[in-house]
């Protein structure tokens, strides 16, 4: 328990930062910050594994390319849910989702 609340502030660590240097991208605070991670990995958790299990053959074809196009998505969905987050554009966003889902992926290595 303590590894994925410590999993999740360290998301909101990661996404506050990317607010601060990435143009395009507003979080009203840290704690907004933190509710982002937990709506994001929320989202992730249910929405992104039916997802990832439809688009196998896209994944497989694209050689894993596709999952940053889901990750854009959700991160995109997660902008429309959450108040105090927004992003501009589209670009902005794919860039947001790179980062996020390696960071993700090493804080998952990690905890």
């Amino acid at each position: 328990m303590i590894d994925l609340i410590l999993h999740l502030f360290l998301l909101g660590v990661v996404i506050y930062f990317i607010a601060k240097s990435l143009p395009g991208i507003y979080v009203e605070g840290f704690g907004t910050a933190v509710i982002v991670a937990i709506v994001y990995g929320l989202i992730n958790v249910t929405l992104g594994t039916v997802l990832k299990f439809l688009a196998i053959p896209f994944i497989i074809i694209s050689v894993g390319l596709f999952l940053l196009f889901i990750n854009a998505f959700l991160l995109w969905l997660t902008d429309q849910l959450i108040e105090g987050f927004e992003i501009d554009d589209i670009g902005t966003t794919f860039i947001a989702a790179l980062i996020i889902t390696v960071s993700d992926t090493l804080l998952a290595w990690i905890f």
